[in-house]
């Protein structure tokens, strides 16, 4: 019998994934007939499992997505709105778009599950071990917004600084409506911040040559597209709003 002090200990090292793996072995008999080494490499196997599920409870977490139960594995193909599976499914190999700094745009119009796309990219970015986070536009502009309001360069520089560390900025909604001289001031300096560092998803019901119009400066939007189009994956989406149809479906 696993005596108490043991367990105390190691729930002090926080070493939670061992503990629970020990109570297992002391309620399998067939864990006795294992030799020192393997029971011990089942308790560290454990404990590595465990702390991987905590980090990537973590980063799940801090994502925010809008959909969290979005996952790759969950993308409905059998309705025809243009999602390429091959193209899929080499994205979310390893996430390796993020490893090389690329960009996702899914275009499309309102309804298609353009958001779903993105956040079960973000999700399986996460899985493979990098950060994220989602944000629409409008919430985005208004944050930044608040953060000049503050009175001090301090908070903006902060709100900056955190979207220029996370690996995957999702953008929900860009591009709108048309950008205002802070708001396309600001998403030139984050852009230029994630420029071959970091990944970011867009979606818009736009297509990318109507960016530019709505970004509105010619010279930040010029720097602004040059920073997101040339390494960027385009995934357009078509067909009718899968809103109106689950409405139809139910009624």
């Amino acid at each position: 019998m696993l005596k108490q002090p043991i367990i105390e200990k190691l729930a002090v090292m926080r070493l939670l994934g061992m503990v629970e793996a020990l109570k297992t072995q002391e309620q399998d008999p067939t864990a006795r007939e294992l030799s020192f080494l393997e029971r011990f490499g089942l308790l560290v196997d454990q404990q590595w499992n465990w702390r991987e599920n905590q980090a990537l409870s973590r980063r799940l977490k801090n994502a925010k997505l809008r959909t969290p139960n979005a996952c790759v594995e969950e993308i409905d193909y059998r309705t025809t709105r243009g999602l390429d599976k091959s193209v899929i499914r080499s994205l979310t190999q390893q996430s390796a778009w993020v490893g090389t700094h690329e960009n996702i745009f899914v275009l499309g119009p309102t309804g298609v599950g353009k958001s779903f796309v993105a956040c079960a990219l973000a999700q399986k970015a996460c899985r493979d071990g990098y950060s994220a986070l989602y944000t629409r536009a409008q919430s985005l502009f208004r944050d930044l917004a608040m953060a000049r309001a503050d009175g001090s360069l301090r908070s903006l520089r902060s709100l900056l600084a955190r979207l220029g560390r996370v690996d995957v900025l999702v953008i929900d909604d860009w591009a709108m409506a048309p950008l205002s001289e802070p708001e396309r001031r600001d998403f030139w300096e984050i852009c230029e911040d994630r420029y071959q560092v970091r990944s970011t998803i867009l979606t818009s019901q736009l297509p990318v040559s109507r960016w530019h119009e709505q970004i509105g400066d010619p010279t930040l939007a010029d720097g602004i597209l040059d920073r997101l189009v040339h390494n960027a994956h385009r995934i357009e989406m078509r067909g009718d709003s899968m809103r109106k149809n689950h409405g139809k479906t139910n009624s």
